[in-house]
């Protein structure tokens, strides 16, 4: 019994379903009209569907291991859709040999009854399509994940923008409907995998944005206010006196808006005190921080 099925493949007949499915994978990226402009790229893409939506369901390719090539009237696969013109729509072709019980050997001898299971709309035995959908990994700038806006993102020779909601974080996913491969009109969609690009400026701490803020040694000794600029708007922060290093002031909803409760998070300032240069201070102030300081 002739395996074309599996010649069109290029596996084994008792190949497991797991190697179907990665030399069908590689071979429709290798035939797919959108990346293969040669002459019969097309057809022969048609094939390695068909074969595989036999293949990979167990039931049918059990039918196939059974009565093999006799369902082409005893021609292997390609000669068989060969015959049937350029234009031949294989989905319909084997939706009239597989409808119902097995009426004969051959495809001369088969009757519209076919094999169980019969055909949707969408192809024989729940043919359809390939998949269309695509994923690809997108970096998006910190800012924008924060406060939300555009981004240009460009997929398989296509430039465009994308809307980025304020709040995203590193691991989400965006639905782009559409933006897929192409498949006799078909679209499917592309599944962008979003990572925020780091901030040298903040870190983020789920909702909660964290911030150094360099405080002057004056400042923080005898207390002041402190212009800082933030995601949003620039604040004034009063600062205490005898303020220490490391220690932390909120600014209370100027974090990150959390996309589900759409509520914002916190700011946290963590103090950075800067110490003057010693040798530009006055002598004789010099002179009685030495005597004066604290050990």
């Amino acid at each position: 019994m002739s395996g074309s099925l599996y010649d069109t493949l290029g596996v084994s007949s008792d190949a497991s379903a797991d190697e179907i499915k990665k030399a069908y994978r590689r071979l429709a990226r290798k035939y797919h009209p959108d990346v293969n402009k040669e002459k019969d790229s097309e057809e022969k893409f048609k094939e390695i569907n068909a074969a595989y939506e036999i293949l990979k369901d167990a039931e049918k390719r059990k039918q196939y291991d059974t009565y093999g090539d006799n369902m082409f009237g005893g021609q292997n696969f390609h000669d068989f859709a060969s015959s049937q013109g350029g234009n031949a729509d294989l989905d319909e072709i084997l939706r009239n040999i597989f409808g119902g019980g097995m009426g004969g050997a051959g495809f001369g001898g088969f009757n519209r009854g076919g094999f169980s299971g019969g055909f949707s709309n969408s192809g024989f035995g729940g043919f359809q399509a390939p998949d269309l959908d695509v994923e690809a990994r997108i970096t998006v700038p910190f800012n924008v994940a924060i406060l939300g806006g555009k981004h240009s993102i460009s997929y398989s020779d296509e430039h465009f923008d994308i809307k980025i909601p304020a709040g995203i974080k590193s691991g989400e996913k965006m639905r782009l409907k559409g933006k897929g491969k192409s498949y006799q009109g078909q679209r499917g969609d592309l599944f962008l995998s979003v990572e925020v690009a780091s901030s040298p400026i903040y870190e983020r701490e789920g909702d909660d944005l964290i911030q150094n803020l360099d405080i002057k040694l004056k400042t923080a000794l005898f207390g002041g206010k402190v212009a800082v600029e933030t995601p949003y708007k620039e604040v004034t922060l009063k600062i205490k006196e005898n303020t220490k290093n490391g220690q932390k002031f909120r600014v209370k909803g100027f974090g990150v808006i959390n996309r589900k409760t759409q509520e914002k998070g916190d700011l946290y300032l963590k103090a950075n005190i800067i110490l003057p240069d010693v040798n530009s201070l006055d002598e004789n102030l010099k002179e009685i921080m030495k005597e004066k300081l604290p050990e």
